[in-house]
């Protein structure tokens, strides 16, 4: 009988990572045909594979150019940094057995926000600017985990709090520099950046930022069954000889950084962290060796899905955060009524 389940359960493993696979592959191949200047889906898969096959370039050099310096590095990075978001915000909500964390609840946004809009006031370029933003989202989360250490009772609690308290010195910093920006030259940049966008980014941000996503999600995943361990209590979980603070550390460290990560290059995104696990859990139940790859692949797509969005309804494009709070604030209350049992 145990034999039988672990048969039916790999097969259920098995078609599952097969449609996510397809789902994935789909959602980025459709938002490569999307946009104002129109390609072939032919055309558009094959200039695609072009730079790791020896394939004719029988197409016209802007379509090359479009598809390759355009909307690939940008489809790919939707897809990295939304997997990265959601599976950071997975992460959190197993660790702090609560569904409605975020992966900015220990101020990674704030400490991010704040360190774009430093390095926009001092002119900087595209690339310190993201590093400035990764780089003081680390220090507020770095500086949450110590605050919490200060205490000794309720350490999930203690931590959530100290994150609270971090993130709002960090607003507050990130309020004084608006304030002190120019309204006609910095503001505007500022404010846009804090509102989200891939449309300035390159293959070389895509790069940097698969080699912080790589590593972090294959840890994180590799992880994955301890979660389920910490989702059952602190308790239980020494109990059964886990050394919880260490683990809760290093899942955070790493949850942390996927986030920085991705704010770091698409800005402030908010939703895809809190309602792609929902999905994942909806899907495939709330254990977490398979809602967190499922969450993964829905953060990816979600996000994919929101820029196309974001780059094709209007003359313009829209900010990634307003499209995200259109279609995530909806979503996540029908998930809510939906997925309530299922989290319980």
């Amino acid at each position: 009988m145990s034999s039988l389940s672990v048969n039916d359960s790999g097969r259920r493993g098995r078609a599952g990572s097969f449609v996510l696979t397809l789902a994935v592959l789909g959602t980025g191949l459709a938002a490569g045909l999307i946009g104002r200047f129109d390609v072939a889906p032919w055309d558009v898969f094959r200039i695609a594979l072009s730079p790791i096959l020896p394939l004719d370039a029988d197409w016209e050099p802007i379509t090359e150019a479009v598809i390759l310096q355009i909307r690939l590095p940008r489809v790919l990075a939707a897809l990295l940094a939304g997997g990265a978001l959601a599976l950071s915000g997975a992460c959190y909500q197993g660790i702090f057995r609560n569904p409605l964390v975020s992966p900015f609840i220990l101020g990674v946004s704030s400490g991010a926000g704040f360190g774009a809009a430093l390095a926009i006031l001092l002119s900087a370029s595209a690339l310190v600017i993201q590093g400035s933003a990764f780089g003081f989202g680390l220090v507020a989360v770095v500086t949450s985990m110590l605050l919490a250490r200060l205490y000794r009772r309720a350490p999930a609690l203690i931590l959530i709090l100290s994150g609270v308290i971090v993130g709002s010195v960090f607003s507050a910093l990130l309020a004084l520099l608006k304030y002190t920006a120019d309204p006609d030259d910095k503001l505007p940049v500022i404010e846009f950046w804090l509102m989200g966008s891939l449309s300035g980014v390159s293959f070389r941000d895509m790069l940097g930022l698969a080699v912080c996503v790589g590593p972090g999600a294959a840890a994180l995943l590799l992880m994955r069954w301890r979660l389920n361990v910490l989702s059952m209590g602190e308790e239980q979980a020494r109990a059964l000889g886990v050394d919880v603070v260490r683990l809760r550390s290093i899942m955070l460290a790493i949850a942390t950084l996927l986030a920085a990560s991705a704010v770091s290059v698409c800005g402030v995104v908010g939703w895809v962290g809190l309602v792609a696990p929902h999905m994942a859990r909806l899907l495939v139940g709330a254990d977490h060796r398979h809602m967190m790859p499922v969450s993964f692949a829905l953060g990816g797509c979600l996000l994919t899905v929101v820029d196309t969005l974001a780059r094709s309804l209007g003359q313009a494009e829209i900010p990634l955060g307003i499209v995200t709070a259109l279609v995530g604030a909806p979503l996540f209350a029908v998930l809510l009524r939906r997925g309530t049992r299922e989290w319980t």
